[in-house]
């Protein structure tokens, strides 16, 4: 299965985001960046192959509103959330390379940090589209 999109796949990541133990990743691009186009292929590629997680892609002109006072300067963004993380923080949040291995490899624990990052807080938008 590829990344949720908030809006069209709305029931699904609503069911995904009730289960207790969903780790989020979401992916904040833009439809006008070509990086991010690129990228979208290996991103849904990843999400296909880790169905117990929940990947989500956010336009982020779209959706410009869920980010409060953080600014997107960077593509891709990703934010990496567990389920039992404090609001507004996150295990990963900031620009990554447009290298799927790398987030592979953060996924797997290697690099991921313990939640205590400043991130937006986009459960309460995701869960409510």
């Amino acid at each position: 299965m590829a990344a949720f999109d908030p809006v069209a796949d709305r029931t699904a990541l609503q069911a995904s985001l009730a289960r207790p133990d969903t780790r989020l990743v979401v992916c904040l691009c833009a439809a006008w960046c070509g990086t991010c186009r690129e990228y979208r292929e290996a991103f849904d590629a990843l999400a296909a192959r880790r169905p117990h997680l929940c990947f989500v892609w956010v336009d982020i002109e779209t959706h410009a509103d869920w980010l409060g006072d953080f600014d997107i300067e960077n593509f891709p963004t990703l934010l990496v959330q567990d389920a039992n993380s404090a609001p507004d923080t996150a295990q990963f949040f900031g620009p990554l390379l447009p290298t799927i291995g790398i987030l592979e490899r953060m996924l797997d624990g290697a690099t991921l940090g313990t939640g205590a990052v400043q991130a937006p807080e986009l459960r309460p938008y995701l869960s409510a589209v």
